[in-house]
């Protein structure tokens, strides 16, 4: 059964039909919530989605709204008041991962400007090619989250079925790596 099939059979306001209606495989562009999905990406490794969904608000609060320049510049203190925050995954090596990985996009913005526009920049790649890319420049982002992270942004495809109804709204929008050529 595909995702697309099993949260058709949930109740509309169950965390992944939300989810999924709204949210998983739309176009994202700006570059506080793409970090804020690969946040929750990475927070979900061995854990179910709906827990993560579940905890997104008190991820976005944890973490300054998913402010890049902010998670970047955490301290010790902050990784400690992380690791005692019950509405979060308290694991250090995702809490490090994730402030590791702030630091690394403001890095990589020196060159790229934006998040968003490195990703445009290596537009297309294979899944195989997109996992390399992202060992290299990010922790905690092995197959399985950086092919999440890049279909439920919209930078890869396969998020829905194509007789899913949601597929049927995102096709109409426009890639995300077609807005920089504009």
């Amino acid at each position: 059964m595909s995702y697309c099939d099993h949260v058709q059979q949930l109740s509309a306001d169950a965390p992944d039909r939300i989810y999924h209606d709204t949210l998983y495989g739309f176009p994202v562009q700006d570059d506080d919530e793409l970090f804020g999905r690969l946040i929750l990406e990475i927070n979900q490794a061995g854990l179910s989605w709906t827990t993560i969904l579940k905890k997104a608000p008190h991820f976005r609060k944890a973490y300054d709204g998913f402010q890049i320049e902010n998670i970047a510049s955490y301290s010790e203190a902050d990784r400690q008041r992380l690791l005692n925050d019950a509405g979060i995954i308290r694991n250090r090596l995702k809490i490090d991962a994730t402030i590791y990985n702030a630091q690394e996009i403001l890095r990589l913005k020196k060159s790229y400007d934006t998040l968003y526009k490195w990703l445009c920049h290596h537009h297309p790649l294979p899944l195989n090619e997109w996992v390399k890319l992202f060992r290299k420049h990010f922790k905690f982002t092995g197959g399985e989250i950086t092919k999440e992270f890049l279909m439920s942004t919209g930078f890869l495809e396969g998020a829905h079925h194509r007789e899913c109804p949601t597929y049927g709204v995102i096709s109409t929008l426009k890639p995300p790596w077609s807005w920089t050529k504009e």
